[in-house]
C-alpha cells in the first residue's frame, strides 16, 4: 500500500528498495546478531563489523515482525549478543565482537546503547518472539545503571559530552536526544517520575515558555538558556549549566515527536523549521541546521581530529540515510502524510545511489558520499518509516 498520489515509477522505486533492505539486513546478519555494516576490508579496519548497541536495537525494531524467519530470529540472537557483554553494574556495551570476545563502552562511556537496548527489548517482547521474562536480569540492571545517573529534582540524565551516537559532538549535561530516549524507556517500563521528566524535559530544552520553574536552579538554567538567543521552533540539543546547544539537533528533535514528547504545536513547530531549513533537500536528512565552525565558542579541538567533524559532514550538518527515516515517520506522526511519501520516496534514491550502496553519510553541501556502505540501520529505518505510513506495526 502506498499514497494513491505517487507515480508507478516511485512505488516501483519504494518496493525495490524494501527488497534491497531485506536483502542487505539478511547479509549483514551473523549467528549472533546484525552487524553495523557490511564486510569490507575498511569496515573491518574501523571495527563496523562488531555488533552495535545502538545499530543493532534500531534494526531489531524493523526486524522483528519483518515475517523472515532468519531476522526474527536475529534480532533476539543481537539482544541476546549485547546482554551476554552486560557489564556487572548493568551497561550495554557500546558494540561487542560478534564472536563473543570483545566488548567496548566507549571513551567517556556510551550511554545511548543502553537506552535503545531496552528499547528493543520491550519491541521484541511485545511481538510475542521471546517469553516475557527473557532478559528480566539484564533489564533489571540496565535500568538501574540509568536510574543512578538521573537527576533526582528534573528527573533527567546527565552525561558526557561525546559519550551518544553523536560521538564526536560537545554536547554534555542534559542532552535532548539521550533524554527522549529515556522518556520512552520510562514510558515503556511504567518507571517513576516519568511526568516530571516529560515537564522537565519541554522547560530545559525548550526555554523559551512564559511560565517559570518554582524551582530556582530551573529558572537558573533557563534564563542562561535563553540569554542571547532568540526561539528557533526547536528543542535545545543539550542544556549544562550556563552553556547550551542551539545548533538543530534534527535527530533529538524527531525523536521528541515520535516519543511522545512534544505536544502539537510543538511538533509542527520542529517539523517547519527542518522543513524550512530545506534540510532533507536533495536527500534525508542533514543531522546539524547549523553547523558549528571552528571560531564558534563549542567547537573542540577533537572535532577535527582527521578532519571528520568539520562543517556540514559527519555529526556537523553531514547528511543521514538511516535519521532520513526518522524525519519520515515524524512528519507522518503530525499528519503530513503526502510530503512523507515524497520524502520516502527521495530516501529510496537515496540509499539506491552508487547501485544500492546504503551509503552511512554524504558531505551536507558536496553530497560527496562517505563513510561505510552496507549500513544495516539505513536498510532497518528504510523499512520502520514505510510500515509507518502503511499504518502496520511500528516500534512506536
Amino acid at each position: 500500500m502506498s499514497d494513491p498520489s505517487l507515480d508507478p515509477s516511485s512505488r516501483a522505486l519504494i518496493d525495490a528498495c524494501s527488497e534491497a533492505s531485506l536483502a542487505l539486513l539478511e547479509c549483514n546478519l551473523t549467528r549472533h546478531g546484525i552487524l553495523a555494516a557490511s564486510r569490507t576490508a575498511a569496515a573491518e579496519a574501523r571495527r563496523y563489523t562488531r555488533i552495535f548497541g545502538r545499530d543493532a536495537a534500531i534494526c531489531v525494531m524493523a526486524m522483528c515482525g519483518s515475517g523472515v524467519a532468519a531476522l526474527e530470529e536475529g534480532a533476539v540472537a543481537s539482544l541476546d549478543a549485547l546482554a551476554a557483554k552486560q557489564a556487572a553494574n548493568g551497561q550495554i556495551p557500546k558494540y561487542v565482537d560478534p564472536e563473543g570476545h570483545d566488548a567496548d563502552f566507549w571513551y567517556l562511556g556510551c550511554i545511548d546503547a543502553t537506552l535503545w537496548w531496552l528499547i528493543a527489548v520491550d519491541h521484541v517482547r511485545r511481538h510475542g518472539k521471546v517469553g516475557a521474562d527473557h532478559w528480566d536480569n539484564g533489564v533489571e540492571r540496565a535500568l538501574e545503571w540509568l536510574l543512578a545517573q538521573e537527576h533526582q529534582h528534573f528527573r533527567l540524565l546527565q552525561q558526557n559530552e561525546a559519550s551518544d551516537w553523536a560521538d564526536i559532538m560537545p554536547r554534555s549535561g542534559y542532552v535532548l536526544y539521550t533524554n527522549a530516549l529515556w522518556f520512552d524507556v520510562k514510558r515503556r517500563f511504567a518507571l517513576c517520575h516519568s511526568d516530571e521528566t516529560h515537564h522537565h524535559f519541554n522547560h530545559l530544552f525548550n526555554p523559551f515558555q512564559r511560565d517559570l520553574h518554582q524551582y530556582h536552579r530551573a529558572r537558573l538554567l533557563q534564563h542562561y538558556a535563553r540569554r542571547g538567543r532568540r526561539d528557533r521552533g526547536l528543542y535545545l540539543s543539550f542544556v549544562n549549566l550556563a552553556v547550551v546547544g542551539d545548533e538543530g539537533d534534527v535527530f533529538g528533535n524527531l525523536l521528541a515527536i515520535q516519543c511522545g514528547l512534544a505536544d502539537e504545536a510543538m511538533a509542527h513547530s520542529i517539523t517547519n523549521a527542518i522543513g524550512s531549513a530545506r534540510a532533507s533537500d536533495p536527500y534525508p536528512v542533514r543531522v546539524v541546521l547549523h553547523p558549528l565552525s571552528e571560531q564558534h565558542d563549542l567547537w573542540r579541538a577533537y572535532m577535527g581530529r582527521h578532519r571528520q567533524n568539520l562543517v556540514h559532514q559527519y555529526h556537523n550538518g553531514g547528511i543521514w540515510p538511516f535519521i532520513g527515516a526518522f524525519w519520515v515517520m515524524a512528519l507522518a506522526k503530525v499528519g503530513l502524510r503526502e510530503e512523507a511519501w515524497a520524502e520516502l520516496v527521495k530516501l529510496a534514491r537515496t540509499n539506491e545511489l552508487d547501485d544500492w550502496r546504503f551509503t552511512e553519510w554524504f558531505h551536507g553541501r558536496t553530497l560527496a558520499p562517505l563513510g561505510m556502505a552496507g549500513q544495516s540501520w539505513n536498510a532497518a529505518t528504510f523499512l520502520m518509516a514505510r510500515r509507518a505510513l502503511q499504518g502496520q506495526d511500528t516500534a512506536w
